[in-house]
């Protein structure tokens, strides 16, 4: 966990990170908000909150006093999301900036190669 955002956001962003990675499948529980809060030792209606964001977002549901569960397709809506996301954040501007130096996006590409394979 970090200051520069609210704990409730990192700890939705760390379960989808579990989802994406795998750690957690489609359809298992997820850890309760009282266990979160326990192990991050925050107050469980923070982690609560984290968790509630997920739900109104389909990523997880909620089984009748059971818990919460990965929703089926949750991994491949939070890799869309996060591939738009990128798009966004980082290849529109690099784009952007390759253009002003007269950089092609040909050129930008074998830049790209070079640096993933230093």
């Amino acid at each position: 966990m970090d200051d520069s955002r609210p704990i409730f956001l990192q700890i939705a962003e760390q379960l989808e990170n579990d989802i994406i990675s795998g750690a957690l499948p489609e359809e298992t529980q997820v850890p309760s908000t009282n266990e979160l809060a326990a192990y991050l030792r925050i107050n469980p209606a923070t982690a609560g909150k984290g968790v509630n964001l997920l739900v109104d977002q389909g990523i997880l549901y909620k089984k009748r006093g059971i818990g919460m569960f990965v929703a089926d397709g949750a991994r491949a809506r939070l890799v869309a999301q996060r591939r738009d996301q990128f798009r966004q954040q980082y290849l529109a501007p690099l784009l952007a900036e390759a253009e002003k130096l007269g950089i092609t996006p040909g050129q930008l590409a074998d830049m790209i190669r070079t640096e993933a394979h230093s």
